[in-house]
């Protein structure tokens, strides 16, 4: 859940799932136009998406055979109650610097 929420923390992660969410799922050069970033800014925020779980990737040869990576959003839920806070907690380590 930590994981989830801290990729979910910042804006340009936000806009990545809403557009994978409302227009399904995409390749990398699209998204990134769609969303108005570069490429490799898209890759890291992908990464951070996909290392906790929201997004997930698949490579496909196109018509052509070029080699294009398409992300959509996995099939997640978050439920964020006083429970769940007080159990995700219990993975923190004593030293917040640490």
């Amino acid at each position: 859940m930590l994981a989830m929420l801290a990729a979910l923390a910042n804006p340009h992660r936000l806009r990545i799932m809403a557009a994978l969410e409302t227009g399904g799922r995409n390749y990398v050069s699209q998204l990134a136009r769609e969303i108005g970033i570069s490429r490799p800014l898209l890759h890291l925020h992908l990464q951070k998406l996909e290392g906790a779980g929201l997004v997930i990737s698949k490579l496909e040869l196109s018509h052509d055979g070029k080699a294009l990576n398409y992300f959509e959003v996995s099939n997640f839920a978050i439920e964020l109650t006083p429970a769940a806070i007080a159990e995700a907690a219990k993975s923190l380590t004593s030293n917040p610097e640490a």
